[in-house]
C-alpha cells in the first residue's frame, strides 16, 4: 500500500494528502527556479506521488508559478510547463504538477508534515546551476550530476528496496 503524504502551508490554509511509491527525499535540486522558490539551502527536495490520489483543503488559497526558463539548454526564452503550486497567504511551496507527465505530481518534502524515510544514498542534481555560496555535502555514496540523472525517482526507489508496494 502505498505510503499516505500529508502536507501543509505555513498558515494552514491549504492542506494536502497523496499516495506515494516514491516517498524517499533523496533527490537535491540546484537549479535556480528550485532555489530561490522553495530551497534556502541551496537546494530543493521533489517527491514522486499519484496525482489521481491528491485531494486539497483551501483550493482558494493556492496560486499557481510557471517559471521562464532561459540558461544553456534553453536558449530561447520558454515558459515551464511545470506547474509549481504555492500558498497565496504565506508563499509556502507546496508541490509541482507538470501536465507533461499526468499521472505524476511532485509534493515538496518542506511541505510534508508526515514521517518521511531517510535515505540510503542522495542523488545531487543540476548542480551546473547551483549558487555559488552553496556546498554540496555529498556522502561517499552519493550521485552527483551537472543536470538530470537518467535513474527516475520511480526507478531510484526500486534500486534501493525503498518503494513502497
Amino acid at each position: 500500500m502505498p505510503l499516505l503524504l500529508k502536507g501543509s502551508c505555513r498558515c494552514d490554509a491549504v492542506h494536502f494528502e497523496v499516495k506515494s511509491h516514491t516517498p524517499v527525499p533523496f533527490m537535491l535540486c540546484y537549479c535556480s527556479i528550485c532555489r530561490k522558490q522553495q530551497g534556502g539551502g541551496g537546494f530543493a527536495i521533489n517527491l514522486g506521488a499519484d496525482y489521481k490520489t491528491l485531494k486539497i483543503k483551501g483550493k482558494r488559497s493556492l496560486g499557481v508559478y510557471q517559471a521562464e526558463i532561459e540558461d544553456d539548454e534553453h536558449p530561447r526564452c520558454e515558459i515551464s510547463s511545470g506547474e509549481r503550486n504555492f500558498c497565496k497567504k504565506c508563499g509556502s511551496a507546496l508541490w509541482l504538477y507538470d501536465p507533461t507527465w499526468p499521472d505524476l505530481v511532485h509534493p515538496f518534502a518542506s511541505a510534508i508534515d508526515s514521517e518521511l524515510p531517510k535515505p540510503p544514498e542522495k542523488v545531487h542534481l543540476m548542480l551546473k546551476y547551483k549558487a555559488s555560496w552553496v556546498e554540496p555535502d555529498i556522502g561517499r555514496k552519493d550521485k552527483v550530476f551537472d543536470v538530470y540523472p537518467e535513474e527516475s525517482i520511480a526507478d531510484w526507489h526500486k534500486r534501493t528496496g525503498m518503494w513502497v508496494k
